[in-house]
């Protein structure tokens, strides 16, 4: 699991032990983002010092779990890896960059930034490959498609915009269902039959599900308390909603709401939460969650198959 830091750091941690297996300190300013590579041990980070990197995310469990079962170990032996470099550094943004992500194939990336821009490059070469301009204000996230060459980016000007790379001919959409800035924008194609969808949130306090074939109206929408921060959907549909009065909310992709992750004084966030991630795979803690409080949580949520 790996948490984006504003004290410039990204790190890597161990679930089961919660123990950090790499420190990456490559960036000048708050890392804002993070996005694993689809198919290798390459992290993607994008930073308000208006630069996105590349840097190997490799880490050895075998050596950790040795040095855990060693009771001779010191000081110097539990110190974290830090890696300084990144493998690749793309400069071409104005602003602060606020969220980046691998195209289909790991080949390309999308960066969103506050420059109102979203810039399309080649890893390989480093190359610009496009510049995607229209939003009005700044950009707050960008995300893309995991099977077609499609990318959403959302923005402070309360519109999200659909890019199709599919042909030579790149095309755009642009869609105005919010009141508010639209904080996150995902495809998924969980839940409701399987087909395509995209799935916004926003500051106006509401999460909607538009259809992708036919984005003219949401198919579904979920009225929250509080403005809506980076959600996560899993495989069966249900989304985790993280807000900005603490809470974290579930609810499934038909918009029924499914529970609330619990908060006592021990154990949730006391300032609000930025963005959670689901694990759905680790039997220990399935759906983590972050906030302004420097609090990386991990929970365990009962899914049921979809």
């Amino acid at each position: 699991m790996s948490f984006h830091l504003l004290d410039h750091t990204a790190r890597i941690w161990c679930i089961e032990t919660g123990t950090p297996l790499l420190q990456y300190t490559g960036h000048m300013g708050s890392i804002n983002s993070i996005k694993f590579h689809p198919n290798k041990d390459l992290a993607l980070t994008s930073s308000g010092d208006q630069t996105t990197h590349i840097w190997q995310a490799a880490v050895n469990l075998d050596n950790l779990r040795e040095r855990e079962s060693d009771d001779t170990e010191t000081e110097e032996d539990r110190a974290v890896p830090i890696l300084r470099t990144p493998s690749c550094t793309f400069s071409g943004h104005n602003g602060p960059v606020m969220a980046s992500d691998w195209l289909l194939g790991g080949d390309q990336i999308i960066t969103a930034s506050w420059d109102r821009t979203a810039n399309l490059y080649d890893i390989e070469t480093s190359e610009l490959l496009n510049s995607l301009t229209g939003h009005d204000e700044e950009l707050t996230y960008a995300s893309s498609h995991n099977s077609q060459k499609l990318v959403v980016t959302a923005s402070r000007d309360t519109t999200f915009r659909l890019w199709d790379f599919r042909e030579a001919i790149n095309s755009v959409s642009v869609f105005q269902g919010h009141t508010d800035t639209v904080t996150c924008a995902v495809f998924t194609s969980a839940g409701l039959g399987g087909e395509d969808k995209l799935v916004s949130g926003s500051d106006d306090r509401s999460i909607k599900v538009w259809e992708l074939r036919n984005m003219r109206s949401p198919i579904t929408t979920i009225r929250t308390d509080s403005g809506v921060n980076r959600f996560a959907i899993a495989s069966n549909g249900v989304i985790a909603i993280p807000h900005d009065n603490r809470q974290v909310m579930l609810y499934d992709i038909t918009g029924q709401r499914v529970t609330r992750i619990p908060r006592t004084a021990r154990n949730s966030h006391r300032r609000m939460v930025t963005a959670v991630a689901w694990s759905e795979d680790n039997p220990i803690a399935n759906l983590f969650s972050c906030g302004f409080d420097r609090l990386a949580l991990g929970w365990s949520v009962q899914l049921c198959k979809d």
